[in-house]
């Protein structure tokens, strides 16, 4: 079996959202933990601090105070037990799942070999994720269920996460921004980090339904209550919509008939969906598809797209596989590669190349095999010439 020295470093090139995913995951947690314990803790210290103030002024009755000290109490069981919920429905799988991905990725680093047969285990592995990873962003839902459940990575694969997609772009699909917007409260402050602009688009579009709707008033407490807030960086957004209360649906002016117009409901999946990958760290194509691009651009080249030239062990050269090619680059060799088209083996020192009278170049092993088969004779294969073995000459690669 052949091998080469593994690359560790460029396979860990695709597996930042690996790791990503379930970290965010636990920073829903913790952000919904310290929640609790400041609100629940707040009460608490609020309640203190008028105890101790209420009895340094000698106001505070005993059966109060003792009342209470057991609402303190109460407050505090109540907080330990949902903090013991939340770690048990999110916190601990959520880090299995860390721990599980970040074992997975530490036993390649092992690896000191692309022939080994754990490399092969472990690459076999990445590969069914990609697949689960394309079914999944092509709504293929149940295929990849089944395929996680059939190979056992569900601890492996973003489901979760991606089910959670798909509920919300159905929502939006069918004019409704409810779920969206509760995603943007629970990630406000990551889309602050990230400058999104999701959350006002998705408001301005529930401001554009009430006016769609002639709702008048219910529109400007709208644009009062949620719109007036992004003015100093949407203000003249906000001031076109406050327009939009003048202008029915029906109108032929291009601004506005852009903002009533039904496709902005498919800019919204689209920026929800940018949003999310990238506090995920999700690229926009799936795994699969970029795996696929980067092999190609490296082992495309110029001979690729002659057919006279195709090598039966060039992927590129595979018909099915060509077309896709087409999309990218040529690959950049500092030192050639000479691939023999009649054995598929690389031409070196050991196995060096052999020129025909016409030019054509093989390998010596491949003439080697066919002239002892063939009483000497060698027939070159693109162009059918004969000729003996002892009329080839070596070619020597400077």
């Amino acid at each position: 079996m052949s091998s080469t020295k593994l690359n560790s470093e460029g396979v860990m090139l695709f597996e930042q959202p690996f790791a990503r995913v379930p970290y965010e995951n636990y920073r829903k947690v913790f952000r919904a933990t310290q929640r609790n314990i400041e609100r629940e803790l707040g009460n608490v210290q609020t309640v203190t601090n008028d105890l101790l103030k209420r009895s340094k002024s000698r106001e505070v009755n005993l059966e109060d105070a003792v009342k209470s000290v057991d609402g303190m109490i109460g407050r505090v069981e109540n907080l330990k037990r949902k903090l013991s919920e939340l770690q048990d429905t999110a916190g601990k799988p959520t880090l299995d799942v860390t721990r599980e991905r970040l074992q997975h990725l530490m036993a390649v680093e092992a690896l000191q070999t692309t022939g080994s047969l754990d490399f092969s285990r472990w690459a076999d592995t990445r590969l069914d994720r990609w697949l689960v990873d394309w079914a999944l962003r092509t709504g293929r839902e149940n295929t990849a269920r089944t395929l996680a459940q059939d190979r056992n990575i569900e601890t492996l694969v973003d489901i979760d996460l991606f089910t959670d997609i798909r509920r919300i772009e159905l929502a939006l699909s069918k004019h409704s921004c409810t779920e969206a917007l509760a995603w943007c409260s629970e990630n406000k402050t990551a889309l602050r980090k990230i400058k999104s602009t999701l959350e006002f688009e998705l408001r301005l579009q529930e401001y554009i339904e009430l006016a769609r709707d002639q709702k008048k008033q219910e529109a400007m407490a709208y644009s009062k209550k949620h719109l007036v807030s992004w003015q100093e960086t949407h203000l003249p957004q906000i001031m076109q919509a406050a327009t939009l209360l003048a202008i029915k649906p029906s109108t032929t002016c291009g601004p506005y008939r852009r903002l009533y117009d039904d496709s902005r409901w498919l800019d919204l999946i689209q920026a929800f969906r940018l949003a999310i990958y990238n506090l995920n760290s999700l690229p926009t194509e799936p795994l699969l598809n970029l795996a696929l691009y980067s092999g190609l651009a490296s082992l495309k080249l110029p001979s690729c797209n002659d057919r006279s030239s195709h090598n039966v062990d060039c992927p590129v050269c595979d018909p099915s596989i060509n077309t896709l090619a087409q999309e990218v680059p040529f690959s950049h060799h500092a030192n050639s590669t000479i691939v023999c088209r009649i054995s598929g083996k690389i031409m070196d020192e050991d196995n060096m190349p052999m020129v025909f009278p016409n030019g054509q170049v093989y390998s010596r092993e491949a003439l080697e095999d066919m002239a002892a088969k063939h009483n000497g004779m060698v027939t070159c294969q693109v162009t059918g010439q004969k000729c003996e073995f002892n009329a080839l000459k070596k070619v020597f690669i400077s």
